[in-house]
C-alpha cells in the first residue's frame, strides 16, 4: 500500500515566519497568533503529550490506540492548518467511525474503574500526568476551534465533536492509568 503524503519538507526554515506569518496547506499565509494557526498548534501541542503518555506507559494496546489517535489527530491538524484550496487537497476526513471509536475506548476503559466520588489532583502517576496535561490542551484547542467555527462557518462540525470526545477519552485514560495500570505494576514488581 502506498504511504500518502501531504508534505515534502526540504528545508526548515523559510524565514517568512520572522515576520509573524505562516504557510497554510494550499498556498495561503495566516498569521501566527490567528485563532487557525492557535487551533492546530494545540492539536498539535495535544499530541506532544499524547505521545509522552504513549512512550511511557507500558500497556501495549493502549500505545497502539494512542498511535492511531496521534495518527488521527495530523488529519485533524493538517485540515486546521488548510485553506480552501488546501482543504480540497485533504485525502483523509475526520468522520462519524473516528468520534465512535473513541465513545468506544471511553466506554471500554471507563466500564473498569470505580464511579468517581471526587475531584483528582493530578500528580500520583506520571503517565496520568501526561494525559490530564494532554485534556487540558484538548479542552484549549476545543475552545479555540468553537471561536474558529465562527470565523470559518464551512469547518468540518466532526472536527469539534472528535476533539470533544478527544478530552474525554483523555481524562478516563488518566484514570484508567493512575489507578489500574499503576497498580498492576506496582503489585508485579512487589512479586519479583
Amino acid at each position: 500500500m502506498e504511504e500518502k503524503k501531504y508534505v515534502n519538507i526540504t528545508k526548515v526554515y523559510t524565514k517568512r515566519g520572522d515576520k509573524g506569518e505562516t504557510d497554510l496547506l494550499g498556498g495561503s499565509a495566516a498569521r501566527k497568533d490567528s485563532l487557525k494557526v492557535e487551533s492546530y498548534g494545540c492539536i498539535d501541542e495535544a499530541s506532544s503529550f499524547i505521545g509522552l503518555a504513549r512512550f511511557h506507559t507500558k500497556n501495549k494496546v493502549m500505545k497502539d490506540r494512542l498511535k492511531g489517535i496521534q495518527n488521527k489527530m495530523l488529519v485533524l491538524g493538517g485540515f486546521l492548518a488548510s485553506d480552501e484550496k488546501g482543504k480540497e487537497m485533504m485525502k483523509d476526513q475526520i468522520k462519524e467511525d473516528d468520534i465512535k471509536l473513541l465513545e468506544e475506548y471511553i466506554d471500554e476503559y471507563n466500564q473498569k474503574l470505580p464511579p468517581l466520588t471526587h475531584f483528582i489532583l493530578p500528580g500520583d502517576d506520571g503517565v496520568a500526568a501526561y494525559f490530564h496535561v494532554a485534556r487540558t490542551v484538548v479542552r484549549r484547542a476545543e475552545r479555540r476551534i468553537v471561536s474558529l467555527t465562527a470565523q470559518e462557518p464551512g469547518l468540518n462540525p466532526l472536527i469539534q465533536k472528535y476533539v470533544n470526545r478527544l478530552s474525554d477519552l483523555m481524562f478516563v485514560l488518566a484514570r484508567y492509568s493512575e489507578e489500574v495500570e499503576n497498580k498492576k505494576w506496582r503489585s508485579s514488581n512487589l512479586n519479583i
